[in-house]
């Protein structure tokens, strides 16, 4: 063969092999590729297998995990998770004094324990990292308490966590009570994959984790199908969806993202364990709005609530800005350093500069501001940083602060009308809100944006002309969803048809949380309206308002839906009976429960978990007033009596209850004592014309015919047009001989209401009278 001959043979078999792989690439394509999917044939449901089998694929963002405060969230008590002083440190407050110590390599506590007695507790977990760690003692039930006694981290003593006063054993919270259960209050958000698992019959927990910190899974969800997705051959992987993960971390919507953090990082309701597939955030929680007990009117942050409710305010959440932009999801830090954090955003030019802020920088010449004692509380350069005008914030937990995540405009003219947190007096303690105000004009001009923060403030006061601005507010898509929800709670103090309108509007609002509300909220004084605007909502995707809505249906108005909503009434029914019973352990849970039972004419079970609710919180009055109503209506006068003197006692401020224990002791026949709780409710709601014409028939019993006539006439100058009210005060003139007084109230009864005969009457009583 010539040397020709055999390149153009090579070059031949060239070309076939050429071809043979240009088919086999297509067919393999099609025969192995395509079908992958038919690789994994185990459809089972994901299960938990820890974070320990991610570290090997993933060890960038395991390193960066460990160590953190998710890592550090929980552990079992050792030398190495243990922080505090055990060599026999002491620590006294309200003249007990506790003393930790170890035993080999075991760590105990001696201190007051149930009913106030001493003894030795041993402490099985540590509870947080920095900048204090709190202690786990167990107790019978499977309970899990959180010693009072924290370790400040950071100065290196024992210290009480509030509140610091003496606290009687009984109370709800002392710490061997349901206040500092760690099962119920701690628990879902410190571990991975946790199951309360609370049997309300027994009241014992079996609570489980399957990691005991805060770990890859509680983000991602359980991870078992993804680990056998990961261990195949590239090749062999089947094309899945997310990895085989459950929860999709990446790709996704920043509000979706910043939802993902919700379940732990929000003020809110559980409706049951969390297990990372329910469609809406409000299928597993109910997260609070801004309640007057939570938050400052203009949304700061009051209490704990845990970043969520704050953020969802701001306008970098408007924008799309996600808690993964400033904190790196694996080691929670953030992931530039001071003002470098902003600037990531924000033009350094016009923001990080003294033309902005106003302040001196850290390496310039100035004095720190201190304390009347001489404490140094901030350096020089401080009032430079973003944050400390942005997002002021609050000690909690005695030591712990935590900025606000609303990102607001510090406004002192609004915070001094309102009473919320001053930015600049955080920092200038020896100044006021006139200064602060008169410094912010100067430096930014006079003019000031409208704020939510007014209409809260005067919707929570319960203000009348400001009715208009809450429906504004409501029913506006441009402000938070929070404050949405808030404007249209507060309306239910105005139930006007106006205000009627705005929640039939929510009722279809794309939001939840807006259409969770208006089922709470709307009035409707027509029942069969009622039932007719409510049932609807019981086929909701959302569980949250599918459940409030059984809530406000259960009872009589059940017999007005239809027969296919009254069969859905059922299911719902369910469901709503399984969230409250998640939260048996909280007397909200029970006294929910309870409400539902009364309603559905259940009385006994009413009643046990009314009682339910009160061994959780002897305090809770909620329970104990809905109780004593219940008894009532089943005859059972003095459990009502004893159960409304011990709220009246214990919360002297609600008169409404006041009242309630005036009307219970009328109806008892005892004049006496119930005269002295409706001048205590009328002092305490002089508006309320009801209360005054009450008073009023009661003073005319007991022969005080001048106090009598002073309280129905003031019934009457608050409605002038109730014909009740009319009529009260006509009878004690007639009765009094008073025929001219009597007259003249009868002459309006007529005129003001042509359709009632009774006006009428009482003239032609007098005419009659006087002719004789």
């Amino acid at each position: 063969m010539s040397k020709s001959e055999n390149l153009k043979t090579w070059e031949l078999t060239g070309l076939l092999v050429a071809i043979i792989i240009i088919v086999s690439l297509p067919l393999y394509y099609f025969t192995v590729v395509k079908n992958r999917s038919d690789v994994v044939i185990d459809q089972t449901p994901a299960t938990f297998v820890g974070s320990e089998k991610c570290r090997d694929c993933h060890k960038a963002e395991y390193d960066k995990w460990q160590g953190s405060h998710h890592d550090m969230a929980m552990d079992v008590a050792n030398e190495n998770s243990v922080l505090g002083d055990f060599n026999d440190a002491e620590f006294t407050l309200h003249g007990i004094t506790s003393r930790f110590y170890k035993k080999d390599s075991r760590y105990f506590v001696h201190t007051n324990g149930p009913g106030g007695k001493m003894g030795e507790f041993e402490i099985t977990h540590t509870f947080g990292w920095f900048p204090l760690q709190q202690y786990l003692i167990p107790f019978p039930g499977g309970r899990f308490q959180c010693l009072p006694i924290a370790w400040d981290v950071k100065l290196k003593k024992w210290y009480r966590l509030p509140p610091v006063g003496p606290i009687d054993p009984d109370d709800w919270l002392y710490w061997t009570n349901a206040a500092q259960n760690w099962n119920g209050m701690c628990a879902e958000c410190h571990s991975t994959n946790l199951k309360k698992n609370y049997d309300p019959q027994n009241d014992t927990y079996n609570t489980t984790w399957s990691d005991i910190d805060v770990g890859c899974e509680a983000c991602h969800g359980a991870g078992s199908r993804h680990v056998d997705w990961a261990v195949m051959p590239e090749m062999a992987r089947p094309q899945i969806t997310n990895f085989e993960l459950v929860q999709k971390t990446s790709g996704t919507s920043a509000r979706d993202s910043v939802e993902l953090c919700a379940p732990c990082h929000a003020r809110r309701a559980a409706l049951g364990d969390y297990i990372h597939a329910e469609a809406d955030l409000l299928d597993s929680l109910l997260p609070s709005l801004l309640d007057e007990e939570l938050y400052f009117a203009d949304g700061q942050i009051l209490e704990e609530v845990y970043v969520y409710g704050s953020f969802t305010q701001s306008k970098m959440y408007r924008h799309g800005v996600r808690c993964s932009d400033c904190h790196d999801v694996h080691s929670i830090k953030p992931v530039k350093e001071g003002n470098a954090l902003c600037l990531q955003c924000h033009r350094a030019a016009q923001y990080d500069s003294r033309e902005h802020h106003f302040h001196k920088q850290k390496d310039e010449p100035g004095e720190p501001i201190k304390s009347a004692e001489g404490k140094l509380l901030f350096e020089v350069g401080t009032g430079a940083q973003c944050v400390q005008c942005h997002m002021p914030g609050r000690y909690y937990m005695g030591t712990d602060y935590r900025p606000d995540h609303s990102f607001r405009v510090p406004d002192p003219r609004l915070n001094a009308a309102i009473g919320s947190p001053d930015a600049c007096l955080r920092c200038h303690i020896d100044k006021n809100p006139q200064w602060s105000d008169e410094i912010i004009t100067k430096w930014y001009g006079p003019g000031r944006l409208e704020h939510y923060g007014t209409f809260i403030e005067k919707g929570r006061n319960q203000d009348p002309d400001v009715i208009e601005e809450l429906i504004r507010l409501a029913g506006d898509p441009l402000y938070p969803v929070i404050v949405r929800a808030t404007a249209l709670s507060l309306l239910t103090a105005y139930p006007v048809e106006q205000t009627i309108q705005t929640m039939e509007i929510a009722l279809m609002d794309e939001e939840a949380l807006i259409r969770r509300t208006a089922v709470t909220s709307i009035q409707v004084p027509d029942q069969e309206k009622l039932v007719k605007l409510i049932g609807p909502m019981l086929y909701d995707p959302v569980k949250a308002v599918r459940i409030e809505a059984v809530s406000r249906l259960a009872g009589d108005r059940t017999k007005l839906l239809n027969a296919d909503q009254q069969k859905v009434f059922k299911s719902v029914l369910q469901e709503f009976e399984s969230a409250m019973g998640y939260s048996a352990d909280f007397s909200f849970g029970r006294y929910n429960l309870a409400n539902l039972y009364a309603e559905l004419d259940r009385p006994q079970d009413a009643i046990s978990n009314y009682e339910a609710a009160l061994r959780i919180d002897n305090l809770f009055y909620p329970a104990k007033v809905n109780l004593a109503m219940l008894y009532n209506r089943r005859g059972s006068n003095d459990q009502a009596e004893k159960l409304l003197r011990e709220v009246v006692t214990e919360q002297p401020e609600l008169y409404e209850i006041a009242y309630s224990l005036g009307l219970l002791l009328v109806e008892m026949q005892q004049n006496n004592d119930a005269v002295t709780y409706l001048e205590k409710a009328s002092r305490g709601m002089p508006e309320r014309a009801r209360i005054h014409y009450n008073l009023g028939l009661l003073y005319q019993q007991l022969q005080r015919t001048m106090r009598a006539e002073k309280e129905l006439q003031l019934a009457m100058m608050l409605e002038p047009g109730s014909l009740d009210f009319q009529f009260g005060l006509a009878d004690h003139y007639l009765k009094r001989g008073m025929l001219q007084e009597a007259r003249r109230i009868a002459e309006k009864m007529a005129a003001m209401h042509p359709d009632n005969p009774i006006g009428r009457q009482i003239l032609n009583y007098i005419d009659k009278s006087t002719e004789r």
